[in-house]
């Protein structure tokens, strides 16, 4: 027996016992807040977490000998012990365990002295109370009201409580009469430990979507950088290719060089100019064909006159078909990235 349990009674022995006992034959042991919830919600919670995770209620002198007689890295746990701390084992890893302890909460209404999570408004507009001391108890917790219609109306949208702020027994028993529960009473984490790391809800507490947005931006601006510095990668060297042929097509269309492939480009640039041309002698009062007259108008319609070079459709659906490659490539890389937040 331990040092730290050989003084304690048996039954307190025994409890310490299940407790070593659970941290040894699970990958994470974590320590969650109990406070404020009600036992029928305890139960409902433990229900929820069948089969995934094991809450288990101990005194916390009891969970700190437990944590001294495992020793090593985890004994760090038991800095995190605080009020109606519980112990919670499982094997999933401490970003998923967040998310599920976060499922498990439910609004409730507030009790006088409890601190806002966020700030607390009350919305204008009409409510189901009839005239009566109603009026005066919305005043005196900040909220304008008046009788219109018959019944008690919300003047004006108000913040009755800034975050961080304790909740007087004045605005709780209004808040309890709108209906209003801004308390998210639940499972809190307080502390993870897994793979000889501790983990607070800080660390866990991520925006998955703006985290996935932020890779593939990542993703796309690296993508860009090897195409424009000629850097070759296996995602990246038909883009590179793709880029130079348009490219050497281009030169060739501006310094009009009659090369089989760049040719009817040539042609087609020279035509689109000529028609053009067209079109301002005409306005200036030359008289042209009439058959130059209707391909200038339908050319001009179809394609407008440019100094910039022609690129063919081909050149367009092979560029189409890469930017689908590489983004089919992209989403293949990052399909994992979804596996470690659930």
């Amino acid at each position: 027996m331990a040092l730290y349990t050989q003084n304690l009674p048996r039954w307190k022995k025994e409890e310490v016992d299940e407790i070593k006992r659970g941290i040894e034959e699970h990958t994470l042991v974590g320590l969650v807040d109990m406070y404020g919830i009600p036992a029928s919600q305890v139960q409902q919670i433990r229900r929820s977490l069948r089969g995934t995770a094991k809450v288990r209620m101990a005194r916390n002198t009891l969970i700190e000998h437990a944590l001294n007689d495992v020793g090593g890295s985890v004994e760090a746990l038991k800095e995190y012990t605080a009020g109606h701390s519980a112990l919670i084992f499982t094997n999933e890893n401490p970003f998923k365990l967040y998310k599920l302890l976060e499922k498990t909460k439910t609004k409730m209404t507030a009790k006088p002295g409890e601190i806002a999570p966020e700030d607390i408004v009350v919305p204008k507009g009409p409510t189901s109370f009839r005239p009566g001391p109603i009026v005066g108890e919305l005043q005196q917790a900040g909220i304008p009201a008046a009788i219109e219609g018959g019944k008690v109306k919300i003047r004006e949208t108000r913040t009755i409580v800034k975050k961080g702020e304790p909740i007087s027994k004045k605005v709780a028993d209004v808040l309890a009469k709108l209906g209003i529960k801004p308390m998210d009473v639940g499972l809190v984490l307080q502390a993870a430990y897994y793979r000889d790391t501790i983990f607070t809800p800080d660390l866990l507490a991520i925006d998955e979507e703006a985290y996935y947005n932020n890779i593939m931006l990542a993703a796309q601006q690296a993508f860009n950088l090897s195409v424009n510095a000629v850097i070759p990668t296996r995602l990246t060297i038909s883009a590179i290719i793709g880029k130079a042929v348009r490219e050497a097509r281009n030169v060739g269309v501006e310094a009009s060089i009659y090369e089989k492939d760049i040719i009817d480009l040539i042609i087609g640039r020279a035509q689109r100019e000529m028609l053009a041309v067209a079109l301002v002698a005409a306005d200036h009062g030359f008289e042209l064909d009439e058959a130059i007259l209707k391909a200038a108008a339908a050319g001009t319609a179809a394609a407008p006159a440019t100094t910039e070079p022609a690129e063919d459709v081909k050149a367009e659906e092979e560029e189409k078909e890469e930017e689908e490659k590489k983004e089919e490539d992209e989403e293949s890389g990052l399909a994992g990235l979804g596996a470690l937040f659930g």
